[in-house]
Order: structure tokens, then C-alpha cells, then sequence
């Protein structure tokens, strides 16, 4: 999948949050990149192969304090790294033996998954919190 597509996929996903949480997401900026840089990686603790779908970056809604925001601050970053992204969506792809018209598709759905679990950082959760969350089945939202 060349990068416009996957941009405009990862675009779609971010305006398809649902608007009881988008509407409370402020000063985060979305990016794309290919994969997580070495600062990134460091930061994480990934070794060798290890690598991340995507990234939220800054300060949690949960601990902005009465003087966040004064003055000017650098938005919070969600990112989404496209290269690992697209191998998950292989795996699961070979995995389920979905046909390659619907690869597309399976992209999306990982794109989705990993916005939603940033969103979550996002508004202070931890990582346990959303992968138990996700474990169960309750870290979704309504495709519209």
C-alpha cells in the first residue's frame, strides 16, 4: 500500500472518533511515519525486530493541571507508524486468508485499533488498563 492511501486511511479513522471523545481531544497533532526512531525505541525499551503500531506522546488529559496550556505549548503527538502497521495487517491477512482485495480493509481496522489505544493513553490510561480492555473486547467504537 503506497503512503497516500495509508495517510488518507489513517485521516478517515482520526475523523471517524466518535464525537463525545473527539470533541474533548485538544492540542494532540497526528502524524505518520514509517517507524519508530531510535529515540523512540529507546524511550519504549524495543530490542531487535520489537517495534509499535503507534505512539501517544505528551501529557495525559488526566494530569494537565490549572496552568496547562498557559502560554504557548506543543501540541501532544499520536502517531502511527505505517510499516509495522502494514505487516500486522499481512499477518492478518494470511492468518484469516482474507483475499488481497480486502487488505485495505484489514489495514483500516489495525489503523482504528491503534488510534482508539492511543486515544486512550490520551485521556490517562495506562497501558495495562487498555490492553485488558482490549482483551475483552470494550476498547472499540462504532464504525460510522
Amino acid at each position: 500500500m503506497d503512503e497516500e492511501t495509508f495517510q488518507r486511511i489513517v485521516g478517515e479513522e482520526w475523523d471517524a472518533v466518535p464525537a463525545p471523545y473527539r470533541e474533548r481531544i485538544q492540542n494532540v497533532a497526528l502524524l505518520v511515519e514509517d517507524e519508530p526512531n531510535e529515540e523512540v525505541r529507546r524511550l519504549e525499551g524495543l530490542e531487535g525486530t520489537e517495534t509499535l503500531l503507534g505512539i501517544y506522546q505528551g501529557v495525559p488529559l488526566s494530569e494537565r493541571g490549572e496552568g496547562y496550556g498557559i502560554g504557548e505549548v506543543l501540541p501532544d503527538t499520536i502517531t502511527v507508524y505505517r510499516l509495522p502497521t502494514l505487516l500486522e495487517a499481512e499477518d492478518i491477512r494470511l492468518e484469516t486468508r482474507v483475499d488481497r482485495l480486502e487488505f485495505a480493509d484489514i489495514v483500516r481496522s489495525v489503523v482504528r485499533d491503534t488510534i482508539w489505544h492511543e486515544i486512550g493513553h490520551y485521556f490517562g490510561h495506562g497501558e495495562e488498563a487498555i490492553m485488558h480492555r482490549e482483551e475483552e473486547g470494550k476498547n472499540t467504537y462504532p464504525v460510522v
